[in-house]
């Protein structure tokens, strides 16, 4: 590995930069996107429990809003309790579309790297194709240095790809992850909207 980067030349270490900065947001939402994170799987049976207890307080709300991004939706609903359906609806795809901005922390990075990436590895192509011109003179030429400027090229176009692929893949897949949780998370407040007017149980 370290033979390769050597052979790359300089221009792959801004490349190996960006490779971890991806690889560090990747596992970050890796852990914060846990679904039993996001939506915790007794939040629903609390919400239920604090509703027919009739112990609805600023304390109660705002403890159901620190647990949990469905929480923080489920504590909109209740808080809107009297308002029309109209206006719940509104509150909860409000809260929805916060919590969506927050889970999509970091995200834009990511876009960023799948699209920076290739470039870096153009430049490092640039680079090593400057070397590779290099090694002709009016004498002939060097074989080691265009053997350089040839390696330097082919390893940055490569790492480029490698480097962007991942980060969009890891991007699209986040993206759509959030999308799902939010939407389910909004579904589950409407429900819950449902226990607190009688109409479900």
């Amino acid at each position: 590995m370290w033979n390769i980067i050597v052979v790359a030349g300089w221009p792959i270490w801004p490349l190996i930069a960006t490779s971890i900065f991806g690889v560090a947001i990747i596992l970050e939402r890796l852990w914060t996107l846990r679904e039993s994170n996001i939506a915790p799987s007794n939040l629903w049976i609390d919400a239920s429990s604090l509703i027919s207890s009739n112990v609805v307080n600023k304390e109660s709300i705002e403890a159901l809003k620190k647990s949990s991004p469905l929480g923080e939706i489920m504590a909109v609903a209740i808080e809107n309790k009297n308002a029309s359906l109209a206006v719940i609806k509104d509150s909860i795809e409000e809260a929805g579309s916060l919590a969506s901005f927050r889970l999509e922390k970091y995200l834009g990075f990511l876009s960023t790297i799948s699209t920076v990436a290739p470039l870096l590895g153009l430049f490092g192509t640039i680079i090593g194709m400057v070397e590779l011109f290099s090694s002709f003179t009016s004498t002939g030429h060097d074989v080691s240095i265009f053997a350089r400027g040839i390696s330097i090229a082919l390893y940055n176009t490569a790492g480029g790809i490698v480097v962007a692929v991942p980060a969009m893949i890891a991007f699209r897949y986040f993206r759509s992850k959030v999308d799902h949780l939010v939407n389910e998370m909004e579904q589950q407040a409407l429900r819950l909207v449902e226990v607190i007017r009688g109409e479900r149980k």
